[in-house]
């Protein structure tokens, strides 16, 4: 690996652009998923300060040729620290280079995707490249992965759930990707959880604490309208038992209600 990353013979003032100069035109579904894969595997690696997670983020992998170059959706590299970059230059982190990588793919990229990507990830010593195509434009089904085995992709088998969901379980991120109904998701196979965005997660709060809510309000009305209940009784000269038995009460339940 050292001898592919490594130049001995360098210009120290190489320039590493940190774009290609085009503005970014990604469709809706691309950016969207995009985002996803990195906030999602983000939150999931919170607590390793040696898992960095990243994408559409310029990755050098030879020093002194801008050329070597590399924009993967999203990828994940272990062993580095986990910091803001404007650019991933792999002999500034040890020769460390994507373990994971993830592309949303479509009949635009095909191309890359299929041949030029893979034989570049293939010498980088990227364990597992995964493709991802959400408009369905030309992977049938939209999900497929390889891993490296002594030194070639080979394809990740799937499974089928009994939901229909396709199931490919990526060793290195130790992490299931499923796709139900041409949505992907990652699940945590020891869990069965799939890894939400910050702000799936913050919307399911919500949604959790105004279920919270409606079930406290109901709850405060049931028991208001069960003390009014037990108060009409009460005023039609029904004695304490006759109440309980008529509302299916314990005696203690109506007398504590009518000491109020």
């Amino acid at each position: 690996m050292t001898s592919f990353l490594s130049q001995l013979n360098y210009d120290p003032d190489t320039i590493y652009p940190e774009s290609d100069g085009n503005p970014m035109t990604e469709s809706d579904p691309t950016r969207d998923y995009l985002i996803y894969g990195v906030e999602a595997l983000n939150t999931y690696f919170k607590d390793r300060p040696d898992v960095y997670v990243s994408g559409n983020l310029f990755v050098y992998y030879q020093q002194g040729v801008p050329d070597a170059v590399v924009s993967p959706d999203v990828f994940v590299i272990f062993g580095v620290e986990k910091k803001k970059r404007r650019t991933y230059k792999a002999w500034e982190e040890g020769d460390k280079l994507p373990s994971f990588v993830l592309e949303i793919t479509s009949k635009t990229t095909r191309g890359n995707d299929e041949q030029d990507k893979p034989q570049k990830y293939q010498r980088m010593g990227v364990s597992e490249y995964f493709q991802y195509d959400p408009t369905g434009d030309y992977l049938r089904p939209p999900l497929k992965g390889s891993r490296l085995v002594e030194g070639r992709y080979e394809p990740i088998p799937s499974t089928t759930l009994p939901d229909g969901s396709i199931v490919f379980y990526s060793q290195t991120l130790a992490l299931d990707l499923r796709l139900k109904d041409g949505e992907l998701r990652f699940y945590d196979p020891r869990t069965d959880i799939k890894l939400m965005t910050p702000a799936e997660t913050e919307q399911a709060r919500q949604e959790a604490e105004q279920a919270r809510q409606e079930a406290e309000q109901a709850r405060q009305e049931a028991e208001q309208a069960l003390q009014g209940a037990i108060s009409r009784l009460a005023e039609m000269g029904l004695s304490v038992e006759q109440i309980a038995i008529a509302l299916n009460l314990s005696i203690a339940q109506v007398q504590e209600t009518l000491n109020h």
